[in-house]
């Protein structure tokens, strides 16, 4: 396993993988190296729903899909398919069990406490509050990224990265960003401290934009447009729980987090950055990284398949057509859009239109498990904790001796395996004893256990995970609440677009499977670095956007 150490603890270099990235000469008669690269996650942006809403696009993702390398059939393809894991797949060009994320939260075993993936203790947040997830920072990843390789080797390279989300913006930029910023309600765009810094000097890259967009907020401007067109057609009443959902535009939930604003604040910061700081400009390679949240928020809160998702679509294409008509006046840029994980709209609509599998899982089956465990074993206490489809092995104070552990998880394993709904189970021990997936089997062609082992690591992963059967969720679902979500092995959850684009080139369509982890190969050769050598992802051929992947290891057109 890689070790990093922490960036106020170590010099840059130090903190590079074994083989430190470095830049190569331009062959005469090649295509020149990007001058900025950008990098666009769309967060729960499933190949479905690129494939679904492709023919109506008419703004940036039209003119990305028209004019790029489209991969229809990307995956993530690991099995825990959540935002944090799949964001830190793009660019360090491992998976999960690699990068350390294996999940958006753990649970740390001595105390029984929750662990934000990005959690770090040490840091403050720049605008004084605690935020959704307390003080966070790159810490916890155990792979260095694109953005890392640029700085090793170009100091000079400028590394930005800017997201709804935390997690979408500190994945991108890595450890050694010039600045990593995401949105705070009330405040614009935040980023983290780490000891010694202030506040002042790290928010300087978005403070005249802050000073805008707290201007504007103040006036409490329309979060939806009203609805009309194919989009009005979606409208209806869903019982979901214990009440209704009411699909329609304007939602009845008003806050930013969770409307099509979102993004196009997103965008909007990721325009000035652009031009604020002279991105692309220079004589070294720069990064810009973009992560748009609002599509994961609008589908856990009202699905996939209503009158919300369909504007906010219609309207992040919008935003993305203004980023894509910015970065127009940056010669030599290099774009790649895809997303961290997919999705699937809410059971109760999926089974009305025709899939009688969908459903929801049994609330009360941790309270049997435990029930069970507590009887087997003699217990005076309930050992399970749950997370979604994660169950941990757990005393009254937090901890258990390491062979009952072992005891209780193979039993709970088995115990799942019969569960309604349960299609299989696994212990982390099994988990971490699967052999690696090959670097060029076909992510379509893993198993169940392969594809969830690419997402375990020791010591975050749960004593226990398992998969339910294609088209049922963990969620219990409540009108108001999160109705829709992901996390699954299952296709809908992994597969993801991939395209490629720079200016001027014409589109290209490719459909035979990659993976997210093989954009964090293909850039750096894009950009002339010598990646290292120990990526689970590997090159993959853009001509004519970029010179040909050559050397042990790449790949060619697929």
């Amino acid at each position: 396993m890689r070790t990093r150490c922490k960036a106020a603890a170590c010099a840059l270099m130090l903190c590079a993988p074994a083989a430190t990235a470095h830049a190569t000469p331009q062959p005469e008669g090649e295509l020149r190296h990007p001058r900025l690269v950008v990098t666009i996650v769309i967060d729960q942006f499933g190949s479905d729903l690129f494939n679904q809403y492709r023919p109506v696009f008419t703004g940036g993702l039209r003119r990305l899909a028209d004019e790029g390398v489209v991969y229809a059939n990307g995956y993530q393809t690991h099995g825990m398919t959540e935002t944090c894991p799949g964001h830190s797949t793009v660019l360090t060009g491992v998976h999960p069990n690699r990068t350390g994320i294996a999940a958006n939260d753990w649970l740390d075993r001595a105390t029984g406490e929750e662990i934000y993936c990005l959690a770090a203790p040490e840091n403050r947040l720049a605008d004084g509050g605690q935020g959704e997830n307390g003080p966070v920072g790159p810490d916890n990843l155990r792979a260095s990224g694109f953005g890392d390789w640029l700085k090793a080797a170009s100091p000079g390279s400028r590394v930005f990265a800017v997201s709804g989300k935390d997690r979408g913006a500190i994945n991108l930029a890595g450890s050694h960003a010039d600045g990593t910023f995401w949105w705070a309600d009330g405040f614009g765009f935040t980023t983290y401290l780490r000891p010694g810094e202030e506040a002042a000097d790290r928010l300087r890259p978005v403070s005249a934009l802050n000073a805008t967009l707290q201007a504007r907020m103040e006036t409490r401007p329309a979060l939806w447009e009203p609805m009309s067109g194919r989009c009005a057609a979606l409208a209806g009443d869903w019982p979901i729980g214990d009440g209704v959902l009411h699909s329609t535009v304007p939602p009845q939930r008003l806050v930013v987090d969770t409307s099509p604003v979102l993004d196009e604040l997103t965008v909007e910061a990721a325009i000035a950055l652009l031009r604020d700081q002279g991105l692309g400009r220079g004589s070294a390679t720069d990064l810009l990284g973009v992560s748009l949240s609002g599509t994961d928020r609008i589908a856990h809160r009202y699905g996939s398949q209503g009158p919300e998702m369909c504007q906010q679509l219609l309207r992040m294409d919008a935003a993305l057509g203004r980023l894509v008509e910015a970065l127009s006046e940056v010669p030599e840029t290099l774009v790649v859009l895809t997303a961290d994980h997919g999705g699937s709209d809410f059971a109760e609509r999926l089974e009305a239109r025709g899939y009688p599998e969908a459903g929801r899982m049994d609330p009360g089956v941790m309270a049997r498990l435990n029930a069970a465990v507590r009887d087997r074993f003699h217990l005076g206490f309930d050992a399970l904790k749950a997370d979604g489809s994660n169950i941990y092995v757990m005393g009254d104070d937090g901890t258990v001796p390491d062979q009952l552990r072992r005891e209780v998880a193979s039993a709970v394993a088995g115990m799942l395996r019969v569960e309604p709904g349960v299609i299989d189970a696994f212990t982390i021990d099994e988990l971490l004893a699967t052999p690696s997936a090959a670097r060029n089997i076909h992510p379509d062609l893993l198993g169940l256990r392969e594809r969830i082992a690419l997402s375990t690591s020791p010591v975050r992963s749960a004593d226990v995970i398992f998969a339910l059967e294609p088209g049922m969720t963990p969620f219990p679902g409540a009108a108001g609440g999160y109705v829709a979500g992901h996390g699954t092995p299952w296709d809908y959850d992994r597969r993801v677009p991939i395209v490629f684009w720079t200016r001027g080139q014409t589109g290209q369509e490719r459909t035979l499977p990659v993976r997210t982890v093989d954009i964090a190969p293909t850039l750096a050769h894009a950009a002339g670095l010598a990646a290292p050598p120990d990526l689970d992802g590997r090159c993959l051929g853009l001509a004519p956007l970029a010179r040909p992947c050559a050397g042990e290891g790449a790949g060619t057109d697929r």
